[in-house]
């Protein structure tokens, strides 16, 4: 079995510079928990999740150890993501994106998943994203192949 075999050919994509808002937006309105983030050349550049969306809503370790009082208001942290709407997803994204090749053994991939700790890997061919591959879909089909349930 192939990644080819099992990725959802649909790649949801963000471009450097879409602020969160429009991040939050684009995953809201495609039911994703995730996308690319791709340059002015198409080039992958990171991935921006809904965790990192969250995660941008506290501090840093360094920020609250400098400054733990302004952390404290949790009504006033309600208000951050107006005060971040605007942020680049640069500032928030991982850049470092798991990719895999669509001839890939779907079991590898599946090593890399747990070895990486991600659900989902971004499938590419030839410089560009053709894909998306999800841990459940490794499971799913693996399991119903394996115990005759499909």
């Amino acid at each position: 079995m192939l990644v080819r075999d099992l990725m959802d050919p649909k790649v949801l994509a963000v471009y450097v510079g879409t602020t969160y808002e429009q991040v939050f937006k684009t995953l809201q309105e495609n039911n994703a928990g995730g996308a690319i983030v791709l340059d002015e050349d198409e080039r992958l550049v990171g991935f921006v999740s809904e965790k990192d969306l969250f995660r941008i809503l506290y501090p840093f370790y360094t920020s609250y150890y400098d400054n733990p009082e302004m952390y404290t208001d949790f009504e006033e942290r309600e208000g951050k993501p107006e005060q971040i709407r605007n942020k680049k997803v640069e500032v928030f994204m991982k850049k470092e994106v798991y990719t895999i090749g669509p001839n890939e053994p779907a079991i590898k991939a599946g090593a890399l998943m747990l070895a990486r700790s991600t659900d989902r890997l971004t499938v590419m061919e030839n410089g560009k994203p053709i894909g998306t591959l999800y841990r459940k879909n490794i499971f799913k089909t693996l399991l119903e192949k394996s115990l005759g349930l499909k």
